[in-house]
């Protein structure tokens, strides 16, 4: 058992390094806490984290309705998703890469990928993260959003799919129980008497395949320093080239860039201003929403960042009926409740798991080690599942054993 500690040291540490943002109770037990100071801890990671949900929805919702405007034949009618993502992309490099120089010491990490860790771990991790941004803004031409939002709900599936296959979560039963609840619940909260649009399906089920990948991917990198992104505004600018790059190529075969620039939407100098400013604008509301998301995937793992993305759906469908006039019948509001109330059945769980005295401490990443010692570690290239634990130059080896292993807890049983 670590030496007790004071709770206002415990937060300060936390403050410093994420590996209890989740609030598991298993890294709290091995630092000392008792059950009034999980509890404490627990509520003050939720108020934070929920900052950042908040602002994720915000900011999502936002880019959603503008999309959905921007795109649509019968609104702005600008046709072509994929270019104004490519430029998207562009712009939220432009940002992190200004915030690394105004704000070096918080946004600037000491290391920096080198050329075969980018190749083989960030670059792929960029390539699935822009087709899923990609093919989710082109189905959006050809299907409608309930349509969208009911295809997309398949994403937090995959995402437990994928985090299961990576090591970020440990199996459980109940845990996919509660997935499948609150994935049917949006189902059932978007089902319309539309016509089923093969194409749109297609489109928005590989993105929400590539959703699941791209986050597991993601937060393998975040979690090693030696990759130097440890923070969001590092993970952007390293992520955002090969996003722009590979969705560059695709739009350029898909969508003719001839045939965008001849439009009249770039007739006159004042229409290319003005179309400038119409893919600045979501590009600087893309950065922010990436931004909080990134600030998610680090304090609470990929799991319970996708539950709030489902919230998020539910609350983008709900203004998005209101907006553009869609009629919700008695299906939707019972998958509504559904949604809702698996939440909350996970957010119980969550704060039950994290505050009750669980068995005695043991580090998952040690298990994990010595599985991949028989059985070979799953990757995508080079990339490993294990952890990489490091430990701080000026502190000794023993000293960072409790952090270390705090970072190793999943994200829920």
């Amino acid at each position: 058992m670590a030496e007790r500690r004071s709770y206002e040291r415990i937060a300060d540490e936390y403050d410093e390094d994420s590996s209890l943002a989740n609030g598991d109770s298993e890294a709290a037990v091995s630092l000392g806490l008792d059950q009034e100071e999980r509890k404490r801890l627990w509520w003050r990671n939720g108020i934070i984290n929920m900052v950042f949900i908040l602002a994720w929805f915000f900011f999502s919702m936002t880019l959603s309705v503008y999309n959905k405007w921007m795109f649509a034949p019968d609104r702005f009618g600008f046709t072509w998703p994929l270019f104004v993502t490519t430029f998207q992309f562009l712009v939220q490099f432009g940002f992190a890469a200004g915030i690394r120089i105004v704000l070096p010491n918080t946004f600037k990490p000491k290391h920096n990928p080198n050329s075969r860790d980018y190749g083989t771990k960030v670059a792929p991790a960029a390539v699935a993260t822009s087709l899923d941004i990609g093919l989710s803004n082109l189905s959006m031409k050809i299907i409608t959003l309930s349509f969208y939002t009911m295809c997309k709900s398949s994403s937090l599936i995959f995402v437990l799919l994928f985090a299961f296959c990576f090591g970020h979560e440990r199996f459980s039963y109940r845990l996919v129980g509660v997935i499948l609840l609150i994935s049917g619940g949006v189902f059932m909260m978007v089902a319309t008497e539309t016509q089923f649009v093969l194409l749109g399906f297609i489109l928005v089920t590989s993105a929400s395949a590539l959703s699941g990948l791209r986050w597991s991917l993601t937060k393998t990198l975040m979690k090693d320093e030696k990759y130097g992104m440890e923070n969001p505004a590092a993970v952007i600018f390293w992520m955002a080239p090969p996003m722009a790059i590979s969705l560059c190529i695709v739009s350029m075969i898909t969508e003719g860039w001839w045939t965008i620039l001849s439009s009249h939407f770039f007739n006159t100098f004042w229409d290319i201003i003005k179309m400038s400013f119409f893919m600045f604008l979501p590009g600087l509301i893309a950065f922010c929403m990436v931004m909080s998301e990134y600030y998610i995937i680090q304090r609470a793992g990929v799991v319970p960042m996708s539950i709030a993305g489902m919230a998020k759906e539910v609350l983008t469908f709900s203004v998005a009926a209101w907006l553009f006039g869609d009629e919700l019948t008695l299906l939707n509001f019972v998958g509504l409740a559904i949604t809702v109330g698996g939440i909350g059945l996970f957010t119980y769980h969550k704060y039950k798991k994290s505050v009750e005295t669980p068995e005695p401490f043991k580090s998952h990443h040690l298990e994990a080690h010595h599985q991949d010692e028989d059985a070979g570690a799953f990757s995508l290239g080079e990339l490993d599942v294990e952890d990489n634990e490091s430990t701080s130059s000026d502190a000794p080896r023993e000293g960072n054993r409790s952090k270390n292993q705090a970072s190793d807890i999943l994200t829920v049983d």
